[in-house]
């Protein structure tokens, strides 16, 4: 097939903040982008309802010619991404591939501290997941890994609240919770593709000093490195530099909110499931 674009699924716009960093280093490459909206957010849903949602839609980019499907959203990560690589993939398509977040970031996450203490912001869904402990335990065993959950922070950015006086509450009081529990943190990863757009109040509320990362620049060059180590997977997908965007809620709301995340203005396509 011709056209095989890169997969990039979210369960709303907070891919996007991934997507912006794929063009970015990678632009000549095709992609096509499913936005879940009508479901989401994913962060308080079950890992019944998680897997089965991103089952189906890693199925509809199968159909649409991509060999290579990104979960870009951590709880999708977290919650279904294992189970689809084992018991969906060889029975689907045993040549495609499903890639996630939270492994690219653990692998590297280890080598931004010098306490070697990691606090790790993110919603109900990844952090109670403990995904990022284990992965994280498995590259860098000797690291204390201090999480927190943010389960408001989703609803402020895709209310247009990420500059309120209600962020300001929520970021300090999250941002105090972590650093209480453990003193000694020195980097904050961002765990959820959101939380980016609030990157002003958090920093703002977090003491000087600590390194706060995001995923997107991470994922990034972790693609570089996949498509250099697996050409048979880097010479299926298409070079047209072409980007589509689909969305499972309202169109016009996810192309207003959009251009926030992604940096540059949207125009998607409805997809019904």
């Amino acid at each position: 097939m011709s056209n095989q674009p890169i997969g990039v699924f979210d369960s709303g716009y907070g891919g996007l903040t991934i997507l912006k960093e794929l063009v970015a280093t990678l632009p000549e490459y095709d992609y096509l982008y499913l936005g879940d909206n009508a479901r989401a957010p994913y962060g308080d849903k079950t890992f019944e309802e998680v897997y089965a949602y991103t089952l189906q839609s890693v199925e509809w980019f199968f159909k649409q010619g991509c060999s290579l499907v990104i979960l870009a959203c951590n709880t999708a990560s977290a919650k279904a991404l294992r189970t689809i690589q084992q018991n969906n993939l060889p029975s689907l398509d045993p040549n495609k591939r499903v890639l996630g977040v939270i492994r690219p970031t653990s692998e590297v996450i280890g080598q931004l501290t010098q306490s070697k203490h990691i606090g790790v912001l993110g919603t109900q869904g990844t952090i109670k997941s403990e995904s990022y402990l284990l992965e994280i335990a498995k590259f860098f065993p000797e690291i204390k890994v201090t999480q927190e959950a943010c389960p408001e922070w989703v609803s402020l950015v895709e209310k247009n609240l990420y500059a309120s006086t209600e962020a300001d509450y929520s970021v300090k009081y999250h941002i105090d919770e972590i650093l209480s529990k453990d003193a000694k943190i020195d980097t904050l990863l961002l765990a959820c593709t959101h939380y980016p757009i609030l990157i002003n109040k958090i920093k703002q509320f977090t003491p000087a000093g600590i390194r706060i990362i995001s995923q997107g620049e991470i994922v990034a060059k972790s693609l570089i490195s996949y498509l250099n180590n697996h050409k048979e997977m880097e010479t299926k997908c298409s070079k047209m530099s072409k980007k589509r965007f689909f969305t499972t809620g309202d169109v016009e709301d996810f192309n207003e909110h959009a251009s926030l995340f992604f940096g540059a203005e949207i125009v998607a396509e409805k997809l019904i499931f």
